[in-house]
């Protein structure tokens, strides 16, 4: 039975994709060498570690929002879920090399997406956390074993390559997704005050709170 071992060796932001997805190169090998493999059929969990890595005092307030204060971070700074994704591996006898495509979003009611744009420098660090299945074959007949769930790949994403990923399909802009009422009471007061954007309308909103660009910037 094949014995597999998995290894992330590069990532980049996909050029020609409609909306953010990063790809990673994946490498598979089977420490088995005379086994050939047919096909894998690969579940990949994706895990944030924010413990691995250290923040700055700004990145500290940034992630204020998802662990709390400074203080607190020994007990609440966990593992974050980011996503998962399905690829299949083809037919390889020692070692290969896929690329496995992971949409991201900008959707900052996601923790995954606050916590990388929360970061100004360093990497992101990421767990990956394998299963499936393996099809190979053994005794000239086609056999099927399980990936074990304690295959892991760590790998460090340059926070650098998120950033710039979703600056180039949000240049200077950022994406919040509302509860339905929520906006509609929004819509409305941005009809009622004869406001023409929804920057206009959060500006005004937060002008009559006392929150101006000044008070923010200090």
């Amino acid at each position: 039975m094949p014995d597999l071992l998995f290894k992330i060796e590069d990532v980049k932001a996909m050029s020609d994709s409609a909306t953010p997805v990063l790809v990673f190169s994946l490498r598979v090998e089977n420490t088995l060498k005379d086994e050939d493999v047919r096909s894998v059929s690969l579940n990949c969990q994706l895990h944030i570690h924010p413990a691995r890595r250290r923040y700055e005092a700004a990145e500290q307030s940034a992630l204020a929002d998802l662990f709390g204060e400074r203080e607190r971070w020994g007990k609440t700074l966990r593992r974050l879920y980011w996503t998962g994704v399905t690829v299949t591996v083809p037919a390889f006898c020692a070692n290969t090399v896929v690329d496995v495509r992971v949409p991201c979003t900008f959707d900052f009611n996601i923790a995954a997406t606050k916590y990388c744009a929360a970061l100004e420098q360093g990497d992101i660090p990421v767990v990956w956390v394998f299963s499936g299945m393996v099809f190979y074959l053994a005794n000239g007949a086609l056999q099927m074993a399980p990936v074990s769930w304690s295959r892991e790949a760590e790998f460090r994403i340059a926070a650098a390559v998120w950033k710039e990923m979703m600056a180039l399909y949000y240049p200077n802009s950022a994406w919040l997704s509302l509860r339905k009422d929520v906006f509609e009471r929004l819509r409305r007061y941005k009809a009622r005050h004869g406001l023409l954007t929804w920057e206009q309308a959060m500006e005004h909103v937060l002008a009559a709170a006392g929150d101006t660009a000044e008070t923010r910037v200090q």
